[in-house]
């Protein structure tokens, strides 16, 4: 059976370099599910292999001979060392103005194109030998040699200048918006205090087993899901749930990893081991989420793997053919080649889209909102209509018997409840436990016979010679008001009027989504009165009522024949609907697998208020990634253009490479700013 392998890589210095890598290894029919993740710097894929190490680490080098792959996640390498380089030719570069002599002042000009060109010239050599390929490296590496032949020697000398420094600067913003990101998620303890015999000592988290008892001190995550054994605890949920009132938990009760310790010691025993816990599975789940690709991004991929030999036949083109049709002179002209090249690297376009992804998906987390990969972020801007279920998602979902109805005289309420009481025996539905509990009368349950529960309308069966059913309007063919009827011998003898409150921000959510032209309808397997009650106080569109899950699904699969359409629900009952959606978003318990499993969004503290926050996001983010590309294309085509008629230098060329791409960044970083 294939295995599931994650290898972090070193050295990969944009998009269309992870594009090669992740092109390359699909084409081996032994791995799949291959996905490499610029932002996070990492390789996913599937293999029968039992050690692909060496496979990978050859395909690797094969197109991209500078990255470095490793089993084990490293510290990120500081940039000490280029910036030394780019610091001692820049001092070098200042001190051959104070000398006269030119034969010195020519090696010391050349000893400043070594020291900047060499890690640059070493990048496109390899490229070369080892991959048949030519990439930006080798673009700035023709026109800076080329300036230089050309006589231009401080042309050439300044391009390298100002690509060494921009490139120091795009690696730090990178690797800053990196850490920053995952600063946000970061729910990780890195140790457990495992005792044993009275004994404790200090463990990585990773070697936690099931039935160990770990101690949690005050201050300390808790690093693995698990059950307190002793001790009672106050407990920090905010990291995973958003709560800002601390959680008071005792012997028995479940904790999980992530939440932080604010009292005493407490001793908990360990129920799943770390990669089974809960802050694992958010960190692998918002860290991995780039690897589901919004088409942006995809498309920008597949363009930058044909651009740079396009770029490099357009500039040979204009080398030689541009003095036959005007009166520039073929130096001139291949100077401008030279400049074309330098101008066309896309790095501003292949890095800002996927960071401004990676951005958006970081930021939905520190809001306690997973997103399973940039596409839904992309689907959510062309969503025009959101489905909530009713109960759990628009109300609270903790149920309250208000009244009992009764609509036959030759009954009183006791005799309504006792009847209801004797079929909700049998059944375990929620509505029946809150009829037991209102019942203090005795019953005797050997009377009931041919009882039969119906999914999603009600329970029948036969006591002292009567059919009665309980259960919805419809099941009990009436039009009388009320929650849940009493039907005897086919006349409805009374009902129970149930409340589900209704949260309290739902009617402001309701409106900031139709600020967004979104329409919203309800679909709830409830009785028509009391939807049609939390419709209106809601403002919701449209509702449908006492439908069951496979009409929700049916219902919703009509909708997105004209629509694209958000499902919202509880990530349990409703997972057909959920994986149905163009976007499915659970407002289930953060600690239900079913709620991650089924649905592209989980909004862990269930506050409807993360609905319009995601959209806020996602539009914030499409917008960023739109003013990146015109604003990084539109500099380019200015400065091309410049630069055919002789106006721009090399200097402005380098700008719209390096210069674009570090302010394409900063940008796409604003997103992270809440």
């Amino acid at each position: 059976m294939p295995m599931n392998y994650k290898y972090y890589l070193e050295n990969l210095d944009c998009a269309n370099c992870a594009k090669k890598i992740e092109d390359e290894i699909k084409k081996d029919d032994r791995f799949t599910n291959v996905v490499v993740n610029f932002s996070t710097l990492t390789l996913n894929f599937k293999t029968d292999i039992e050690n692909p190490f060496p496979d990978i680490f050859n395909m690797i080098k094969k197109v991209e001979p500078n990255v470095l792959v490793y089993t084990e996640e490293k510290n990120e390498k500081s940039q000490d060392l280029e910036l030394f380089r780019f610091i001692v030719a820049v001092v070098i570069l200042g001190i051959s103005f104070l000398i006269s002599n030119p034969v010195i002042q020519e090696v010391m000009l050349i000893l400043c194109y070594l020291l900047l060109m060499y890690k640059t010239f070493i990048k496109a050599i390899k490229k070369i030998i080892q991959s048949h390929r030519i990439d930006e490296n080798a673009l700035i590496c023709i026109s800076a040699i080329g300036a230089y032949i050309l006589g231009e020697h401080m042309e050439g000398l300044m391009v390298l200048l100002l690509y060494v420094l921009g490139k120091i600067l795009e690696d730090k913003a990178v690797n800053k918006s990196r850490s920053s990101i995952k600063d946000l998620v970061e729910l990780k303890a890195s140790y457990a205090n495992l005792k044993v015999n009275n004994r404790v000592t200090k463990v990585r988290s990773e070697d936690l087993k099931i039935g160990d008892i770990i101690v949690v001190k005050k201050g300390e995550l808790i690093p693995v899901d698990g059950k307190i054994i002793k001790g009672c605890a106050t407990l920090d949920t905010s990291g995973l749930t958003g709560e800002a009132v601390a959680r008071e938990l005792k012997v028995n009760d479940l904790v999980l990893s992530g939440y932080i310790n604010l009292g005493e010691i407490i001793e908990v025993e360990v129920m799943h081991t770390y990669f089974d816990s809960t802050a694992y599975k958010i960190l692998e789940l918002t860290l991995n989420a780039t690897n589901n690709k919004a088409k942006a991004e995809t498309f920008v991929s597949k363009v930058a793997s044909y651009y740079t030999p396009i770029v490099l036949i357009v500039a040979v083109v204009l080398g030689i053919f541009l003095p036959l049709v005007s009166n520039v002179t073929y130096s001139d002209s291949i100077y401008r080649a030279l400049t074309f090249l330098v101008i066309s690297c896309p790095c501003a376009i292949a890095i800002s889209v996927p960071l401004s992804y990676f951005a958006g998906i970081g930021i939905s987390s520190k809001k306690k909102i997973l997103v399973k990969g940039s596409n839904y972020l992309d689907a959510l801007t062309k969503c025009d209509t959101i489905v909530f279920d009713k109960t759990g998602t628009l109300t609270t979902g903790s149920f309250e018997l208000q009244e009992i109805q009764v609509y036959d005289n030759h009954y009183t309420k006791e005799d309504i409840l006792k009847i209801a009481s004797l079929g909700e025996s049998f059944s375990n539905h929620p509505i029946a436990k809150l009829i037991l509990k209102e019942n203090h009368q005795k019953l005797v349950l050997s009377k009931v016979v041919d009882f039969r529960e119906i999914d999603g309308k009600g329970i029948e069966f036969q006591y002292e010679g009567n059919s009665i059913r309980v259960g919805s309007a419809s099941f009990c063919q009436t039009d009388l008001a009320g929650s849940n009827f009493v039907q005897v011998n086919g006349k409805v003898a009374g009902a129970f009027i149930f409340n589900d409150h209704i949260k309290e921000n739902t009617r402001d959510v309701i409106q900031c989504l139709k600020k967004y032209g979104i329409k919203t309808y309800m679909f709830t397997g409830d009785n028509s009165s009391f939807a049609k009650i939390v419709a209106e106080n809601t403002g919701i569109d449209e509702y449908k009522a006492e439908l069951l899950p496979q009409e929700k699904f049916r219902e919703l699969n009509d909708l997105q024949q004209h629509h694209q359409v958000i499902f919202v629900g509880d990530g349990i009952n409703d997972a057909p609907s959920l994986v149905q959606a163009d976007v499915g978003i659970s407002m289930g318990s953060i600690g239900s697998n079913s709620a991650i499993e089924a649905s592209d969004i989980v909004i862990m503290n269930d506050d409807l208020k993360g609905i319009p926050t995601m959209l806020d996001i996602a539009h914030k983010t499409k917008r960023i990634i739109m003013m990146n590309l015109v604003f990084s294309i539109g500099i380019k085509i200015l400065i091309f253009v410049l630069a055919m008629f002789g106006i721009a230098h090399m200097a402005a060329a380098v700008f719209a490479d390096t210069g674009v791409t570090l302010l394409a960044i900063l940008n796409s970083l604003r997103i992270l700013k809440e």
